[in-house]
Formats: C-alpha cells, sequence, structure tokens
C-alpha cells in the first residue's frame, strides 16, 4: 500500500477513533439525546405534513366559483396546528441540543484540567503553554460549535432525507426514482470536499496554538522583550505564524465555502427533474395539480437538508481537527505512583515485599508493589547508585552516592547546569531516576504515593506563584487547616507581617494575577511563610532568599536556622555566603559530587569549591 494511501486510511482511523471518544461522552446524557431525536422526528414529520395539505388546499379550488370553503377552512386549521407543533418540537430540541453539547464541552473540559494536575512534569516542560491553553479553551469552543451544528442540523437533516422520501414513493414511485437517481451525485461532491477540508482545518487548528503560545510568551515577558528590544524579531515571528494560520485558514475556507454553491447545482437538478417529470405526468391525468406542487414542495424539501449537511460536515471536520487535539491531551500518560508503576530498571519490590535486582521486569501479576506511608519520618534521606537524564542521548547525572543524616542541612553549590536543581527534582519525583533509587528511612521513594512523600516536604523556590484570593488564603495555601492566628504567626516568622500590615486591607488585601501588585520580593517572602506554616519534615530551599533585600535576608536566615533545627535540609545557592554555616556542602559539576565536606574544610582544600568562593568575595 503506498504512502499517500496510508495516510489517508490513518486519517479516517483517526476521525473514526475522535467520534467513538465524543460517542462515549454523549452517552452519559443518552435520555436527552433520545428526547432530542423524539423532538426533530416530531418536527420533520409535522414539516413534511404540511406540503400535503397545501395539495389538498390547491385541489380544492377547482376553478373560479368552484372552492371548497368547508373543506379549505378544516385544511388551514389542519396547517395551523402543524405549523405550531412544527416550532414548539424545534424549539425544545434546540434547546436540549444545547444542554448536550454544553454538558458534554463541560466533561471534556473538566477531564483535561484534571489531567494536567495528573501529567509529569516532563510532559508539561516538554510543550509550550500557550499550546495548552489553546487546547483548552480555543480548541473545545471550535469543537463545541460543530457539535451544536450537528446536533441541530444532522439529526433533521437525515430525517428530512428518508422521511421524504417515503412521503413521495407514497405519492408516486416515479418521480420518486428520479430524486434517488440524481441524488448519489450531491453525495459524493460533499465527501470529495470534506476529505480536503478536514487537513486543512487540523493545521489551522495546530498552529492557532503555536500563535496563542508566542502571545502568552510575548505578553508574560513584555518587560524583558522590551529591554533587549526584541520588539521586531517577536513581530517577525508573530507575521510568519499569523500568514501560515491565513493560508491555512483561507484553503480551509475556500475548500469548504465550494460544498454548498456545488450541492446547491446538484439540487436544483433534482427539482428540475421533478417539475419535468411531474409536469408530463400532470398533462397526462396521471397527477392532479396539488399533487405536483406537493411533489416541488418535497423536491425542496429534501435538497434542502443537503445544503445544510454540506455545511454541517465542513464544521464537524473543523470541530473533529479540534477534538482530537483536546483528547491527545486527556489521553496522555498520567504519573504513575506504586501500584502499576514501571518497573523496568532499578530495585523496588514485589507483592511480597522481596526486591527486583537492577534490570529485571516483573510479571503483570508482580508488579503491584504494596502502597507504602510515610509517617513521622527522621529525615535520613540516601541516594544510592542514581542515573539521570533529561534527554536519552545526553546523560547529566551518573552513579550518584550520597547519605544524609537526620537533621543534617546539605548545602548544594556549582556552576549552572551543574544538576543540583535535578537533585531536588528526583527527590520531589517530578522526575523518576533513570536507574539506582532514592531512600528516605530506608523507604524507596518510588514505593510511596507521590502526595504522600511532597507532604513531607516544604519547599521554596526561587520562581514564586501565588493564586487568585487574598493574602492569607495564599499564606493558608501551606496548610489549608491552618487558623488566622497561625498564619498570622508564620507571617511574623518570615518577616512578611510588616509589609502585610501596611497593605490596603492587611491580610485580605486581594493578590492580583501571580502577585502583580506586589514585589518580588514580598511574594518570596510570602511562599516562605507557606513553609513556616506547614512545618515539614524535610525542607528544601532553591535560592529561596534571591529576590530579597540584604537586611531582611538576614532576618530570614536566622528565623531558617531556627526552622532548620532537627529538620533535614537541602539548601541551593549561588551565593555561598548564604551557605557558611551548613553541616555539609556538596560541590557539584557536571553530574557529579566532586568536593564534601563543610565550609573550612573545602576552603583548606584549595580545590574547586574555594575557587568559586573566592571569585565572589575576591574584592572583599
Amino acid at each position: 500500500m503506498s504512502d499517500w494511501k496510508m495516510e489517508r486510511r490513518e486519517k479516517r482511523m483517526s476521525q473514526w477513533d475522535t467520534i467513538k471518544k465524543v460517542c462515549r461522552y454523549i452517552k452519559h446524557y443518552m435520555f436527552l439525546a433520545v428526547l432530542s431525536l423524539l423532538c426533530a422526528f416530531v418536527s420533520v414529520v409535522t414539516t413534511l405534513y404540511l406540503p400535503l395539505l397545501t395539495g389538498d388546499a390547491v385541489d380544492v379550488m377547482i376553478d373560479r366559483g368552484r372552492v371548497n370553503f368547508a373543506d379549505l377552512k378544516d385544511i388551514l386549521l389542519q396547517m395551523g396546528i402543524m405549523i405550531a407543533v412544527t416550532g414548539i418540537s424545534g424549539w425544545l430540541m434546540n434547546v436540549i441540543n444545547n444542554r448536550i453539547t454544553f454538558l458534554v464541552v463541560r466533561d471534556i473540559r473538566k477531564d483535561a484540567f484534571h489531567k494536567i494536575q495528573k501529567l509529569p512534569i516532563k510532559y508539561l516542560d516538554a510543550h509550550p503553554v500557550g499550546d495548552v491553553v489553546s487546547r483548552m479553551i480555543a480548541d473545545v469552543d471550535q469543537f463545541a460549535d460543530g457539535l451544536l451544528m450537528g446536533f441541530t442540523q444532522a439529526f433533521t437533516g437525515v430525517l428530512t432525507i428518508l422521511l421524504t422520501l417515503a412521503f413521495m414513493f407514497r405519492k408516486n414511485v416515479w418521480i420518486t426514482l428520479v430524486v434517488v437517481f440524481v441524488t448519489p451525485l450531491s453525495l459524493f461532491v460533499a465527501a470529495f470536499i470534506a476529505k480536503k477540508t478536514h487537513s486543512m482545518f487540523q493545521k489551522q487548528s495546530e498552529t492557532r496554538g503555536q500563535q496563542t503560545d508566542l502571545i502568552d510568551e510575548m505578553v508574560g515577558s513584555q518587560q524583558v522583550v522590551q529591554a533587549y528590544g526584541y520588539e521586531d524579531k517577536a513581530l517577525k515571528r508573530f507575521d510568519d505564524i499569523n500568514e501560515r494560520l491565513e493560508k491555512y485558514s483561507l484553503r480551509a475556507t475556500f475548500f469548504s465555502s465550494l460544498t454548498n454553491p456545488c450541492t446547491r447545482f446538484v439540487n436544483n437538478l433534482v427539482y428540475a427533474g421533478v417539475g419535468i417529470t411531474g409536469a408530463l405526468f400532470a398533462i397526462q391525468g396521471r397527477l392532479s395539480v396539488g399533487d405536483l406542487s406537493c411533489f416541488l414542495s418535497y423536491a425542496n424539501q429534501y435538497t434542502k437538508p443537503f445544503n445544510e449537511l454540506s455545511s454541517v460536515i465542513t464544521e464537524l471536520q473543523n470541530a473533529l481537527a479540534c477534538a482530537g487535539r483536546v483528547f491527545e491531551l486527556i489521553e496522555e500518560e498520567e504519573e504513575v505512583d506504586a501500584e502499576g508503576a514501571s518497573f523496568a530498571r532499578g530495585s523496588l519490590c514485589d507483592s511480597d515485599g522481596a526486591g527486583f535486582g537492577e534490570g529485571e521486569v516483573p510479571s503483570k501479576g508482580e508488579a503491584s508493589c504494596k502502597m507504602r506511608r510515610l509517617e513521622d519520618i527522621q529525615g535520613s534521606v540516601r541516594i544510592q547508585d542514581v542515573d539521570f537524564s533529561y534527554v536519552a542521548e545526553k546523560p547529566l547525572i551518573q552513579g550518584l552516592n550520597l547519605q544524609v543524616r537526620p537533621g543534617q542541612r546539605v548545602a548544594i553549590v556549582g556552576p549552572t547546569g551543574c544538576g543540583k536543581t535535578t537533585i531536588i527534582n528526583l527527590l520531589m519525583r517530578f522526575y523518576d531516576v533513570n536507574r539506582g533509587a532514592i531512600y528516605i528511612d530506608g523507604t524507596d521513594i518510588r514505593k510511596v504515593s507521590r502526595e504522600n512523600l511532597r507532604s513531607q516536604y516544604g519547599m521554596v523556590l526561587q520562581e514564586t506563584w501565588l493564586k487568585d484570593g487574598t493574602i492569607l488564603e495564599n499564606i493558608l495555601f501551606g496548610r489549608e487547616d491552618a487558623t488566622r492566628e497561625d498564619a498570622i504567626q508564620a507571617a511574623k516568622l518570615s518577616h512578611a507581617h510588616s509589609f502585610i500590615k501596611r497593605m490596603p486591607d492587611g491580610y485580605d488585601t486581594v493578590v492580583q494575577e501571580n502577585g502583580e501588585n506586589l514585589s518580588a520580593g514580598q511574594r518570596q517572602l510570602l511562599c516562605i511563610a507557606r513553609v513556616f506554616l506547614c512545618r515539614p519534615s524535610i525542607l528544601i530551599l532553591d535560592e529561596a532568599t534571591s529576590s530579597i533585600d540584604t537586611r531582611t535576608e538576614m532576618k530570614i536566615q536566622s528565623a531558617f536556622q531556627k526552622l532548620m533545627e532537627g529538620r533535614t535540609s537541602f539548601i541551593v545557592a549561588h551565593r555561598l555566603s548564604t551557605i557558611q554555616n551548613a553541616d555539609v556542602i556538596l560541590v557539584m559539576k557536571d553530574g557529579q559530587i566532586i568536593e564534601q565536606g563543610d565550609h573550612q574544610e573545602l576552603l583548606a582544600n584549595g580545590g574547586f569549591y574555594r575557587e568559586l568562593y573566592m571569585s565572589q568575595f575576591v574584592s572583599e
């Protein structure tokens, strides 16, 4: 089979897979779907009954002065009832279809957002934020429009075609056969154009995601953009993406806009065929004038859904392309804890608690390790023979070994890219080791749920994050069962209390998006207050005071000393003055610990640490 045919086959399979996934969501609202079909059926039947009544009305008006007004009155009354029933059932169908559509969209968005909470950090690191946001918002909106049109017009369109044929067969078989003979031409034209539009809509959706990502990146970093004079390059990047989006959008629109005129041409052929054939039958006396008008009305009724369905198909192509991108996100592999985890490498327990040797792969039945919980831990940490790399082709950490006793303060220093933050990522299980193991109090952290493991840590990062809400709510984010008094005490310990009291509403001041109404130092103090509030068993400080002035930093360091008493602490620092009191300083280079000891020992050794230290304090 040629590559082109294979590609077409894969696209068809992909579309069918997407349709099946959409149907699984609709299945939850089967009662509403059946009710919508019932309303569509009533609406179509009453609409198609009207031409019969119109034909009867024409036949009772035989000639001038020969009008049967009694029969005409009854027919007009029936027509009024049919029109009212058609309107009510159509309105009900639209209300139900809107409800189904937005319930399905709600469920898809909820599943997508829940999936983001469970995705491994490596996925979010590898995918632009703007693209993920575009999938959840723009793509879902496009899908909703297509699904709503599909519900509203597809049901009624298909029913109209089938029931119109049934009514026409009942009246005259030969005229109906003319209609049936010409119909496949309309279907062929619509199918041909639909194939062309899907790939264009898919590229349009992907390019729209790239554009959203660029806008998000540029708007969020506008100060840096302007500071480095990047405006022209940013405009060029935007123009490039915008031109591609224009090209794909125009092509998609061009092909989709062909559908209506092409199907209209075919439909006019149907109407002309019915008119000519019906006129011949009427001349021969085999068809009344009323029946001929009825057939012409049916010809219009029959061809109208083809025009609507051609538009629906175009919209559905776009909707399916967008839905496919959303389902890709929803079906991404989640973070896996001990049960059902991959045991391809490393050393983990089987169901009986025994260990698997390095490189051994347990059977499916053996791969369900008994989940353990860490409670009241002492804080001993052991890193044993750990290998890790973000990209398989670029090794980073190889054969790392480290033993940390409970309550020790461990500082990690070294040049940028040496693996300092990577160790923190491995301790927190943002990433899992490729080989070896990390133990806390003798328990492999892969045998513990990530939620339980991370509850043992208190972490302050260089990059601050605050949620929408008040200052108090942001501090309580560290421990939601804490009281207002607990939060105030934590703020005092972190030296955030003084600036909070100067805010317009104190602790009830609303924090703007990501803390835009606070300085970088104030945001970091609030993040530190969270850690003071939750009082974890193990502390992780990754450049925790990088945005704080020297005077406040000295106070924070004093507070941290109290917090670290009796707690195992990992401190990542570039400013070596902040880690001189650490029990152990690990000096890293190229993913390896090349020196280890306290501050005075490392200075006396005259190695790489001394070079780093002297490069910072040589002027002093």
